[in-house]
């Protein structure tokens, strides 16, 4: 039984899951980009400090134990330093064996705020932040109407590490079809190179219809990558990695051939497996298509 009430449907990383969520801001503050359904249906706003600090206090009696808490929804480091540090306080006051917090963000967000503010929400234990960059190609960036381009993203997450608050970004395998593929590939390599973030997950393409993205498939603008095109992506965006001590995963659920490695310490490990399978040797180590989810 939950202490309050969630609005709409709700979302968290993988890693998140035995967290305690609590609904800070209502959908995404920039809700542009072409391939996501998720927050399509909620108007943004951010809710009232006390109105949180009411629910914090609503769950330390049902869960006094919390170690971890997620704050949905989109982004919600958008929220301006000071409110953010009172729900933060709130929630290190509400729960004796709090740990973490973690949270959704942009590049916007992070570039908004200075280094001493993320400083201040690491000292009150801001312990991750999720970002999806999807891409470090500005042509791709621009197509999915991501809003930011590959230097901001670097400009943005150092910011986060300069703080000393570790990163778990996403990029987004597949999103530039056959044509864009390559250079989608070398160029986020590049980009990660320069970010050098804690962890990494890979994700695969599942359009979803009503989305720009997935019109511009079936309207043949973009040409879908097989699993063996979507596996050789990944491989050349492996091979031009070079990442310090990244915690690297492949193995959400859209993906065809679950990955996992510590990059530093694994990669060629990591791109013998790719090639077993792209050579043919591993037939039935590809996901099947019906096994994949969003």
């Amino acid at each position: 039984m939950m202490p309050f009430k969630y609005e709409g449907d709700l979302y968290r990383p993988p890693s998140e899951a035995k967290s305690l969520i609590l609904q800070a801001t209502i959908g995404c503050s920039h809700n542009r980009c072409t391939f996501c359904s998720m927050y399509k249906r909620k108007q943004f706003r951010l809710k009232a400090v006390e109105e949180i600090k009411g629910e914090i206090k609503a769950a330390a009696a049902y869960y006094p134990r919390t170690k971890r808490v997620f704050l949905a929804d989109g982004n919600a480091l958008v929220i301006p330093t000071e409110a953010l540090l009172e729900i933060l306080e709130t929630l290190d006051s509400a729960f004796p064996a709090l740990e973490r917090v973690s949270l959704y963000g942009n590049t916007q967000d992070l570039i908004e705020k200075n280094v001493g503010d993320l400083i201040e929400l690491k000292n009150n234990k801001l312990g991750i932040i999720y970002l999806g960059l999807e891409s470090g190609s500005s042509s791709v960036l621009k197509e999915i109407q991501k809003g930011v381009t590959p230097d901001q993203m670097i400009e943005g997450s150092n910011k986060a590490k300069a703080a000393g608050i570790p990163l778990s970004v996403t990029i987004l395998n597949g999103i530039a079809g056959v044509e864009g593929s390559e250079e989608h590939a070398e160029a986020t390599a590049g980009m990660l190179n320069r970010i050098d973030p804690e962890y990494l997950g890979l994700l695969s393409l599942i359009t979803v219809p009503g989305t720009p993205i997935h019109r511009s498939f079936e309207d043949g603008l973009l040409t879908e990558l097989n699993p063996w095109q979507l596996l050789e992506e990944i491989r050349i965006m492996i091979l031009n990695l070079s990442l310090s001590d990244c915690i690297f995963r492949a193995n959400h659920a859209s993906n065809y051939l679950p990955l996992k490695a510590v990059l530093s310490r694994d990669k060629q490990a990591v791109l013998s497996a790719l090639d077993t399978v792209l050579e043919g040797k591993a037939p039935h180590s590809i996901k099947s298509e019906f096994m994949r989810g969003i």
